[in-house]
């Protein structure tokens, strides 16, 4: 069989196309589930899978199969966000487009944005809520149409009238009308209910609610409860039947206790969680999904004129810079954290800018590279395939040219991408 010599980091190699098996020489390996950095690893794979993971530099065994060196860099599986917004991303206009935009314009952004998001090292992400196009987007990259990570989407999230992710809020009253669960927009528990049913039958794969107010939507409150414990409690009870768990958006303190009590599994932001809701976290196993990321590029951007309306502005800068004080906070007392970053609040790929504030507010390196790793797995349902390099699992493996245990920034600059055995980034 012929093979074809392509160039992996500056190196020549078989290609994976002529390849029964690929090895890698890794020279460190951060094994995520005993939170250690091994040195002079092979990983051995098998089409989408890793086959093996053996002691030392081993040779391919048949001519076939093809070598990646990387034996000047730190191997690890990987990563998930678990808040990611795929079909936008911030900028100026970002307001006007919900009217000039047509779903076909958010269809093709979007397959840069999961592009982007890819060669930042993020094999697969949780798509906290769009218009739906998120939905064609995970089936796009399943079926191999377009590059980009693993998808577990929330379709369209589910709010309350003139609530945050309300579709018309914002909007004049003659265009607002009155939408229902249909639009992801309820009022009680029968219609929350029905709109779970409804993304369920829309082909999500988790529900997200909107529990408070929110920085960036078109209305006075960014803290407000807005739903019943007994609207939370109908849709976590529904999603359940569906296979489903339930992400709630938070700022407010009040908000935060409901979803908890009402059987969420995680809280996205949390910015002004109490220590007694912490506690709450921790009694029921709720995830706090921080977005450090997120809180302080919208404080930045809101000293720019003109770049959000006037009403998102002052929340803007009340919110954002709490966020990562928070998730201190929130650490030390022992509430459960995976990682995620609300991108698309700010530019895709900038992802892992993330581990920088996580680490600035006291969490370990390791700890921080294992949220975004194995906890998400858990979450996700996926922890006996993805989250590790270990035999069995995807071969979703990236590399970073230092150890992130000595130098977390390394995790902004991934220079090789490998999804499911396929080589995105070399």
């Amino acid at each position: 069989m012929k093979s074809l010599l392509i160039s992996v980091c500056g190196i020549f190699l078989f290609s994976a196309a002529a390849a029964q098996d690929i090895y890698i020489h890794a020279g460190k390996l951060v094994d995520t589930k005993n939170g250690k950095v091994l040195a002079e690893k092979t990983i051995v794979i098998s089409n989408k899978r890793i086959k093996s993971v053996e002691n030392g530099y081993i040779q391919p065994r048949n001519s076939a199969d093809s070598l990646i060196d990387l034996k000047n860099m730190t191997v690890l599986p990987g990563l998930t966000d678990m808040h990611v917004h795929l079909e936008s991303e911030t900028n100026p206009n970002k307001y006007l487009e919900r009217y000039t935009n047509e779903p076909a314009d958010d269809a093709f952004n979007s397959v840069g944005f999961a592009k982007t998001t890819l060669m930042a090292g993020f094999t697969s992400v949780r798509e906290l809520g769009g218009s739906g196009v998120n939905i064609s987007l995970r089936n796009a990259i399943n079926k191999g149409k377009v590059p980009g990570p693993r998808i577990f989407t929330a379709g369209k999230s589910i709010a309350t009238t003139g609530g945050h992710a309300d579709p018309t809020s914002g909007m004049r009253k003659s265009l607002m009308g009155n939408p229902g669960p249909a639009d992801g927009v309820v009022n009680g528990p029968d219609e929350a209910r029905k709109a779970v049913r409804q993304q369920y039958k829309n082909g999500a794969d988790l529900i997200k609610i909107t529990a408070t107010g929110g920085v960036l939507s078109v209305a006075k409150s960014s803290s407000n409860p807005q739903f019943t414990i007994e609207e939370i409690q109908m849709i976590t009870q529904t999603a359940a039947d569906y296979g489903f768990h339930v992400a709630a958006h938070a700022h407010g303190d009040e908000g935060m206790q409901r979803a908890i009590k009402g059987g969420v599994k995680t809280i996205e932001h949390g910015t002004l969680m109490s220590e007694e809701t912490m506690d709450l976290m921790k009694k029921h196993n709720t995830y706090l999904v921080p977005t450090i990321t997120a809180g302080k590029e919208v404080t930045e951007k809101s000293e720019i004129e003109n770049y959000y309306p006037e009403l998102v502005v002052p929340k803007a800068r009340e919110i954002g810079p709490k966020i990562q004080d928070m998730f201190g906070r929130a650490y030390k007392r022992g509430v459960p954290i995976a990682f995620g970053t609300d991108a698309g609040v700010f530019e895709h790929g900038k992802n892992a800018k993330e581990f920088g504030f996580m680490v600035e507010a006291g969490m370990p390196a390791m700890e921080a590279i294992q949220s975004a790793t194995i906890t998400p797995a858990i979450i996700l349902n996926m922890e006996t395939e993805s989250g590790q390099i270990a035999k069995g699992f995807f071969a979703d493996i990236i590399a970073v040219q230092e150890d992130p245990t000595q130098n977390i920034k390394t995790m902004e600059e991934v220079v090789f991408v490998m999804k499911e055995g396929k080589v995105y980034k070399n």
